[in-house]
């Protein structure tokens, strides 16, 4: 379910407020691939509800260049908002996730492996308030990245 930015953090106080233990997630997500799937079902492991942070299309343009993104962010969102494991989506237009998680003051941040406590920005707000963060290991060989480039090799 895609929620508007300006009431995240009304929903996340009412889901506290009822015990649940929020899980925290973002990123791009822009061509769904099982490494995205495996991700997201781990991430949605570590509480009772998953809410996930979709980078807006110039977010994306921003951090991955101006071929992307594939899909426009209302498509991406419907898509991954249709997985059983994320139960929110909220759109962010900035460069890090960082004003969004403090609306959200999730129980838990999850971010891939590639990314350590020193390397995440958003790891100090999370900790700030006894939040945890997780890292969950990529699996090898799946990004979107790869799709593009097989995309683009078959075509030749």
């Amino acid at each position: 379910m895609l929620i508007d930015p300006n009431d995240i953090e009304k929903l996340c106080e009412i889901l506290h407020r009822a015990g649940e233990k929020i899980v925290f997630t973002n990123g791009c997500f822009d061509i769904l691939h099982a490494g995205h799937v495996r991700y997201l079902e781990k991430a949605r492991s570590f509480g009772d509800c998953l809410v996930l942070g979709l980078n807006t299309d110039a977010s994306v343009r921003g951090n991955k260049g101006p071929s992307r993104p594939i899909n426009s962010e209302l498509d991406r969102a419907e898509v991954v908002g249709a997985l059983k494991s994320v139960d929110y989506v909220v759109l962010f237009g900035e460069k890090t996730a960082e004003t969004i998680i403090a609306k959200v003051r999730p129980d838990v941040y999850v971010k891939g492996g590639d990314y350590t406590l020193e390397t995440l920005p958003e790891a100090k707000i999370v900790q700030s308030y006894g939040g945890r963060v997780e890292f969950v290991q990529m699996v090898a060989g799946r990004s979107t990245t790869n799709v593009i480039e097989k995309i683009k090799n078959m075509e030749g």
